[in-house]
């Protein structure tokens, strides 16, 4: 098995990576910050990984994706699974008062994200098999007073990616958008990350690595935030415009 992770440095890409690296996966860590990257390689290769090799990127930036994916994919000698699991969650007041703090967080979790997606689907076509595994967020679902832009983000993430699953309906590949509900991770520090609805990210990393082999194209982590979020989405509008969430 040849994974590579773009967003590696974040929590549940690294929790998923520990358990790829249990299976004797060959691993390529792609992120901004070097020192972290060769860390966490270290720490894969002393839980089982074959291979764990580290590569220094600025995601966000679009230039050149095709041509980086295929440095990536020949620096590995293949690849059978891509994960994508970097982003920023923002700040929604900063966002509502100022557009470049808006626009970062669409190019992070949208522009640049959907150009990795598309650069990996080309690739996972032309092979006829892999995966394509994508983390969003139950807040794509419906937009929210809280986290709209962010929510706006995350929501064109997954209809790209079940778009992308159906290109693949008859081709051998496969795209998965994994949801995690609120996780307890770097990004939600100084959340009030108390009660039964909070997540770890060895968690949702169970459920990323699974949906990589099976389930899909939209896979919601921990299972019952699929059903918070079918209620969530069909509220009248009545009722939800009262509700503080």
């Amino acid at each position: 098995m040849r994974v590579i992770v773009l967003g590696a440095t974040s929590a549940i890409a690294e929790a998923t990576a520990r358990l790829y690296a249990a299976e004797g996966a060959d691993l390529l860590l792609v992120g901004r910050h070097a020192g972290k990257l060769s860390s966490i390689a270290s720490d894969l290769k002393i839980r089982g990984a074959s291979r764990a090799e580290t590569a220094v990127h600025d995601l966000a930036s679009v230039q050149g994706v095709d041509a980086t994916l295929g440095d990536f994919i020949r620096q590995l000698g293949g690849v059978d699974h891509i994960l994508i699991a970097y982003g920023i969650l923002g700040d929604q007041a900063d966002a509502e008062r100022d557009q470049s703090v808006a626009n970062d967080i669409l190019q992070i979790n949208f522009n640049s994200a959907a150009a990795w997606c598309l650069a990996a689907a080309a690739e996972l076509e032309r092979q006829g098999r892999g995966s394509l595994v994508v983390i969003g967020s139950v807040a794509g679902d419906r937009g929210r007073r809280a986290n709209f832009v962010y929510g706006a983000a995350k929501a064109g993430l997954a209809a790209l990616i079940e778009g992308i699953a159906h290109r693949f309906a008859t081709k051998g590949p496969r795209a998965v958008i994994v949801k995690p509900g609120p996780t307890i991770t770097p990004m939600t520090e100084g959340f009030d990350r108390k009660g039964l609805l909070w997540a770890t990210a060895p968690q949702v990393a169970a459920v990323v690595r699974a949906a990589a082999d099976r389930g899909g194209p939209v896979v919601y982590a921990p299972w019952f935030w699929r059903y918070i979020m079918l209620i969530i989405r069909n509220l009248p509008s009545a009722i939800f415009n009262r509700m503080d969430i």
